[in-house]
This record gives structure tokens, sequence and C-alpha cells, in this order.
């Protein structure tokens, strides 16, 4: 009888528990990496075949847009491109309160303006449309959406539905 006491008080090992903390701390880790983007689900260029949305609108007189999936919020465009922008809006009557811009780094349907690479330029780089002389800078952010800088950049803006 006092070996069964001395073997109902050691405490054992319990695997399965040690296996079910792991298990939540992957959970977990993968979790909070998911939220920061620190997954790939592929390789580099990954977006680069998706058409992606934005949803510009006119702050304290110039383009800006938000993108909590990349971290941005208001985040403005500069040196060129708020006009390029008047440009592919002109046809939008309530454009200033926001609208859909696709762009995507490959051709697709109905798209408005083909931007062409011109040089990088202060961690940002240079476009122009296709079609005309117009330029603007787009700024470092654009490395949210491209692991580097497209050649082209197609776009389109639309009405917010």
């Amino acid at each position: 009888m006092s070996s069964e006491i001395i073997e109902q008080t050691q405490p054992r090992f319990q695997w399965r528990r040690v296996s079910l903390l792991i298990l939540g701390l992957v959970v977990v880790s993968v979790g909070i990496a998911w939220k920061y983007n620190l997954l790939r689900l592929s390789g580099p260029g990954q977006r680069e075949n998706a058409i992606m949305v934005i949803a510009p609108y006119r702050h304290q007189g110039t383009w800006v847009f938000d993108d909590n999936s990349a971290g941005l919020v208001q985040e403005p465009f500069v040196a060129g491109v708020p006009e390029m922008i008047d440009v592919i809006v002109k046809d939008i009557p309530t454009a200033d309160e926001g609208f859909r811009l696709l762009f995507s780094a490959k051709p697709f349907p109905e798209y408005q303006k083909k931007l062409i690479w011109l040089r990088g330029d202060q961690g940002g780089n240079y476009y122009r449309f296709e079609d005309s002389e117009m330029e603007g800078w787009i700024c470092p952010a654009m490395f949210k959406y491209y692991e580097t800088a497209p050649k082209e950049l197609y776009v389109k803006a639309e009405p917010k539905a």
C-alpha cells in the first residue's frame, strides 16, 4: 500500500498537455505573423498578378488613401500623381469623396491608363502616362504591394458602389 501512495503523489510528465501548449503557441505565433503581414504564401512578387484596389479621397487639398492591411492611413499622393489622378477621375463627379482605384502590374480588361516606369528616385519611382508626358512620383508605399517597382502599371478609376 505504501508503494501505491508514493506512486500517486509523484507528478507524472504529461505529454498531452505539453503538446497542446506547443500547438497553442504555434497558432498564436502564426496569427500574429498573419496580422503584421510577415507570412508569405508564395514567392517574391506574390501580388504582382493580382488586381489590387484602394479607395483614394481628397483630404486637405490632396489625394490620400487608407489601406489597413498595408498599415497605411491617409497616405498622400504627391509630386505629379495628384494631377494624374485628376485626369483619370474627370468623369466621376463624386471622386473627391472617394473612388475605387484598381491597379495591376499586368493589363486587365477595361484599364484606363498604362503607366510606364521612368526611374527610381529617393526610395520611390517616377512613372508617366503612356499616352502623354504627364509624370509623377509614386512613393515607397508602393513596396507594400510589389517587391520591385513594376516596369508598367495599369490603372482604372471607378465610382464607389
